[in-house]
């Protein structure tokens, strides 16, 4: 194996243990993004937090309104278990890349304008990540 594909494979490894970990984190809440009390198993909303506070710009009425809708929950959950697996087990990957880029723009949308940059913010850059694993991955 050459370093280019050593260098794709941690890269996969990391994308997906990144979306892999949100999962983990919102389901059990072990206090790095999601606390005990606010956690998925304990009643808590996993879009809440992000959707009701966080959420500025033009397209933010949209998303206040999907805040705490139980399909919106289970979409967004299923959405990080699917990436994170489909890249750690290098199984789909075309397809949890595509499902991880739309999560990611819709992330970005929902944070308009960026914060630090008046056009670019990670969620472009993970998307382009995304783009690059899909394009080099030949499953």
């Amino acid at each position: 194996m050459n370093k280019q594909k050593i260098v794709f494979a941690v890269l996969r490894y990391v994308m997906g243990f990144t979306f892999l970990w949100a999962f983990i984190d919102k389901v059990f809440g072990f206090g790095f993004a999601t606390t005990s009390e606010k956690a998925w198993i304990h009643g808590g909303s996993p879009t809440t937090g992000f959707l009701a506070n966080a959420v500025k710009g033009p397209f933010a009425e949209i998303f206040h309104s999907l805040a705490g809708v139980a399909i919106v929950d289970w979409l967004f959950m299923l959405g990080l278990l699917f990436v994170g697996l489909t890249l750690i087990f290098n199984r789909y990957v075309k397809w949890g890349c595509i499902a991880g880029a739309l999560m990611m723009f819709s992330m970005f949308l929902a944070l308009l304008p960026p914060e630090n940059n008046p056009i670019v913010d990670e969620h472009i850059v993970y998307i382009l990540v995304l783009a690059l694993i899909a394009l080099e991955n030949k499953k």
